[in-house]
């Protein structure tokens, strides 16, 4: 099995079974049918009840008893085991594995006998010839020494499989560091180290920061040192990998351990969590690093019930429902109970395959949901649509993203991304929606592209609906989405596939980074918060450099430093070599959400754009630079470039993805 799919171990490196281990254990790992296993343990169950139950009863006497006192341990055996017998065959104590008890199973070992206890008492007075023939005490007693008998037995059981197991030669298990110090990770290196098919052993924990407590031991494992003494620590113990738990590290964190991890020869790899991990699976799967791990940030937290408040038995449009956006967006909303979900899409494959993916879960939940194939271009089909369908709350993700592809089609850029963006914002207007969200783009400040503009333009068409609809329109502004369709990593990923060369347009071309789920969770969460008008901004953190960013996918595809080559082929039309998430004339303020924030801007107020608009919308099909020139008119500081050829060759070099020049994405 590959690292990706997880550790699972060579037949001919752990055997199954082995020396000591193979003879206390193998016997019973053979009785695995209830016809064969189930009276062995009967048995073994009747001996030591017997046994038990004799030290309980001649303890009340000393271990001195008279001969009626031995008349009556007689007497009373057989009731006793037997009821004992029936409580726990009934409490299900027959059926689990000794070698894998869990405190769980202790809890409710002290349940049963608890029950036992009273059934014995029931039987004694009520049904044997003397009430109270056995004497209170000795039923007591009965009951300790069984759960410490019976507990101690199976935890003995399980302690010599695990440590006496790992502790044989024979297993050659290697030395792991495990970085992380909260309950979730000693619990998860415990389950690492009591599990006997890995072939690794956490032998010590790494603290993320300085200022833990020297020695302290979690899951029997000790924190011998911090991030930045893992080299220290591991020459020590003589150890070679790093495992590193999902989600423990920022990105920049652990950007910095895989390059210290590579200066001293460590392997560094990702595993889940431990509440991901029990999933009834014995293995843990490990994963090397990707790029998302490295660009990781602190995972968003949705304000769960106002999101429930808004969405909770509404019916919900979102349209582009087949991209990447929109089916995020899709999937989120479904763990919200709307009454039904529209997905909209002119792409009958894609719309079909979110349709598919979701329509068991909507099964469950009682949503239904409706497929609507049309163009939102379209006036008199979307008219029918809202018509039918009636939603209130609407997700607008749908729009052409492509920054080349629409510098040699300006009108596409306008027909969808402006009249496309008017027309399903004047139906909820007219059909009384309650909410409307449009995702946009940091490519819409200070636009500099076709594509940016188009965008620009859709957000003062939202803003002014904002100023006159009971609906309440807002904005959702981000950077580059990782692993939407157009993204610089499956180019960069598909390039390094083929040996190279990586190309770049600038050195210094830097992008903000978010992943799928982050974009569509701000969507959602912005819907919930919008009061009318806003533009709603993720913190993004600090933005990375594409070079940076190519360098650490070479570096994760197991290459080594300068095997491939990276070419700068120069800024395209319509490229920016930095990003801007805001305007210099807006106003930021915080919201409730401690990783958004709402910008306004001043000149909102004195911008009509309605006849303008009118005036680009019917030339959409008029000669590219004839639609430059009219977005220009309406947007005067954008400067379109006329250097870019519409040749038939530069359109399909725009086609082969895995050539095209990297230095921005969607």
């Amino acid at each position: 099995m590959s690292p990706e799919s997880g550790i699972q171990t060579e037949p001919s490196e752990i055997p199954s079974s082995f020396g000591l281990k193979g003879r206390l254990f193998s016997w019973l790992d053979k009785v695995r049918y209830p016809a064969v296993r189930l009276p062995v343990l009967l048995s073994l169950h009747l001996v030591l009840f017997s046994a038990i139950y004799a030290f309980a009863f001649f303890a009340r006497f000393n271990f001195q008893p008279l001969d009626s006192h031995r008349q009556l341990f007689w007497s009373t055996l057989g009731p006793v085991v037997i009821s004992k017998l029936a409580v726990f065959y009934f409490g299900s104590h027959f059926h689990g594995w000794w070698r894998y008890v869990t405190f769980a199973d202790l809890k409710s070992l002290l349940k049963v006998t608890m029950v036992s206890m009273f059934v014995v008492a029931f039987v004694d007075y009520f049904l044997l010839p003397f009430a109270w023939a056995i004497p209170r005490l000795s039923i007591l007693l009965d009951a300790l020494a069984t759960v410490v008998v019976i507990g101690g037995l199976r935890c003995t059981w399980r302690f010599v499989d695990e440590v006496f197991g790992i502790a044989l030669p024979s297993r050659r298990k290697r030395s792991a560091i495990l970085v992380g110090t909260d309950r979730s990770i000693g619990q998860l290196a415990a389950q690492i180290n009591s599990n006997q098919s890995m072939p690794c052993r956490i032998t010590a924990l790494l603290a993320v920061e300085p200022g833990y407590r020297r020695r302290a031991v979690l899951g029997g494992v000790p924190v011998l040192g911090h991030l930045g003494e893992l080299t220290e620590v591991a020459a020590k113990l003589g150890t070679k990998d790093v495992l590193v738990p999902a989600g423990v590290l920022d990105g920049l964190t652990l950007r910095q351990l895989t390059n210290q991890c590579n200066a001293v020869d460590l392997s560094i790899r990702v595993l889940p969590r431990f509440e991901d991990a029990m999933d009834g699976n014995e293995q843990i799967p490990l994963r090397p690093l990707n790029i998302e791990d490295l660009l990781r940030r602190d995972p968003i937290q949705l304000d769960t019930e106002e999101v429930e408040n808004l969405l909770q038995g509404k019916r919900v449009l979102i349209t582009g429902a087949g991209g990447s956006i929109g089916s995020e967006i899709c999937r989120q909303t479904m763990r919200f109970g709307p009454s039904e979900v529209i997905l909209l899409g002119r792409g009958e494959n894609r719309i079909h395959a979110i349709h598919g993916e979701l329509k068991a879960v909507a099964g469950e939940l009682g949503i239904t949901l409706h497929i609507e194939i049309g163009d939102i271009t379209d006036q008199s089909r979307m008219q029918r649509l809202f018509e039918t369908r009636r939603p209130q709350i609407i997700f607008h993700a749908a729009a052409h993203k492509h920054v080349p592809l629409m510098e040699l089609h300006p009108g596409e850029a306008v027909k969808n991304n402006i009249l496309g963006t008017r027309t399903i914002a004047s139906l909820a207007d007219r059909h009384d929606a309650e909410h409307f969200v449009m995702v946009s783009t940091d490519k819409a400040v200070n636009p500099t592209s076709i594509m940016g503009c188009s965008k620009y333009l859709a957000e003062r068409i939202v803003y002014e609906f904002a100023q006159k609809s009971q609906a309440k329109f807002a904005v959702v502004r981000f950077g580059n989405v990782l692993g939407s369709a157009g993204s610089v990593i499956p180019i960069f990923q598909e390039q390094i596939r083929r040996g190279g060369p990586i190309t770049i347009t600038d050195e210094r071309m830097t992008r903000y980074f978010m992943s799928i789920p982050e974009a569509s969770q701000l969507v959602i969460q912005a819907a919930a918060q919008c009061r009318g008008g806003e533009i709603f901004v993720l913190d993004m953190g600090e933005p990375i450099r594409i070079v940076q960013l190519a360098s650490d996918l070479v570096a994760l595809s197991g290459l080594p430093k300068g095997s491939i080559e990276f070419v700068f082929t120069g800024v395209r039309p319509g490229e920016k070599l930095y990003e801007e998430l805001y305007f210099d004339d807006e106003t930021t303020i915080p919201t409730p959400h401690p990783k958004v924030r709402a910008a306004y801007a001043s000149d909102f107020q004195d911008f009509s754009i309605q006849s303008g608009l009118d005036t680009l919308i019917k030339m959409s099909d008029a000669a590219p630079a004839e639609v430059r020139a009219a977005v220009t008119r309406l947007i005067p500081s954008y400067l379109p470039s006329h250097s870019l050829s519409t040749t038939g060759n530069d359109v399909k070099s725009l086609d082969r993805k895995s050539q095209e020049p990297a230095g921005t994405s969607i």
